[in-house]
């Protein structure tokens, strides 16, 4: 019990007050949808880059060839997950396009690790490089993976529905923009650094903390004003939604690494990050596509609420199945 009070005190109670004071700024008006927009990309192009990188770099040959396990059972997991979303909503719903079903598979179907990874892992789980490397390997994922696949199957599905609506363009170009952006590459080049073989300074590393350390408490206090911007609308479409987000995804992976004996540290790390909230880069992409924004953003936000029980339970869940397996 002292444990699951540590999480509550030191992961969720945090979170929970610097994205309150996010969306009470947004309602009063300190900070719009813009602004979040801004912070966001500070996270995304800075901050979040130099703490994977930084934190990456201090690992070592034998740990990345442990984490080969986790990289597997994260991709196998997490795309099983988002295919079987988009599936979901779109033959169970016969209203749903493909392009609906494929934003809320962008959504439902992938955790936002990179707003809410750091800020979860590390007070539960310490600051260590085995953290680091779950954020940067799941934000791989969902970025280098995920993203081009839904918009694949959007763009696809938009292009049915109006012939000339969209551009035709080659399918490597969503993955390539992908691993263009600071974060996908800086984990990657930190991992060849540590296959290489060079040692990384100490004196080095206070180069990268202090914006480093603007990640965690930015990205949350960011959520909190983008959440303030959405129009919440609950139906049973936005409560399937956080169902197979904060359900069905930390119990596929919790299975696959009890089946493949994955690494226990792990597996722990590795099923809290498959139940956090989902991506903010599904409302991005449906808020530009104008594809269901309402259901989209409402799933969004009771997926956030539901965390604050879930992260616990899943924790919970975790040590008992490891105790007897």
């Amino acid at each position: 019990m002292s444990n699951m009070m540590h999480v509550i005190l030191y992961a969720i109670v945090p979170i929970i007050v610097v994205m309150l004071a996010g969306y009470i700024s947004g309602k009063k008006g300190a900070f719009t949808g813009e602004d979040a927009k801004k912070f966001n990309k500070v996270v995304l192009v800075y901050a979040l880059p130099a703490a994977l990188f930084v934190s990456i770099v201090q690992a070592s040959r034998e740990m990345l060839a442990r984490d080969i396990k986790l990289t597997l059972i994260s991709l196998v997991g997490i795309m099983l997950c988002f295919m079987i979303v988009y599936w979901v909503f779109k033959y169970c719903f016969k209203k749903n396009t493909g392009a609906d079903a494929a934003v809320s598979a962008l959504i439902s179907g992938s955790p936002t690790i990179g707003f809410l990874g750091f800020a979860v892992l590390e007070p539960i789980f310490g600051t260590n490089p085995s953290v680091a490397l779950v954020v940067a390997i799941v934000g791989i994922v969902v970025n280098a993976v995920g993203i081009p696949v839904g918009l694949s199957l959007m763009n696809a599905s938009l292009e049915k529905q109006n012939p000339g609506s969209t551009k035709k363009e080659s399918a490597w170009k969503p993955v390539l923009h992908a691993l263009a952006q600071p974060v996908a590459w800086a984990p990657i080049l930190a991992v060849v650094w540590v296959l290489v073989g060079i040692p990384w300074p100490d004196w080095a590393s206070p180069s990268f903390d202090l914006i480093k350390g603007a990640n965690a408490s930015m990205a949350v206090f960011s959520a909190g004003i983008t959440l303030s911007a959405i129009k919440i609308q609950i139906n049973w479409q936005a409560v399937l939604g956080s169902i197979l987000k904060m359900v069905m995804m930390p119990a596929v992976i919790l299975i696959m690494g009890l089946i493949f004996k994955m690494d226990p540290l792990n597996l722990k790390m590795l099923v809290v990050a498959a139940a956090l909230p989902p991506a903010f880069s599904g409302i991005i992409i449906a808020d530009e596509s104008d594809t269901y924004v309402a259901t989209g953003t409402s799933s969004l936000t009771l997926s956030v609420i539901l965390f604050v029980g879930f992260c616990p339970l899943w924790i919970w869940i975790t040590d008992m199945c490891l105790a007897h397996f």
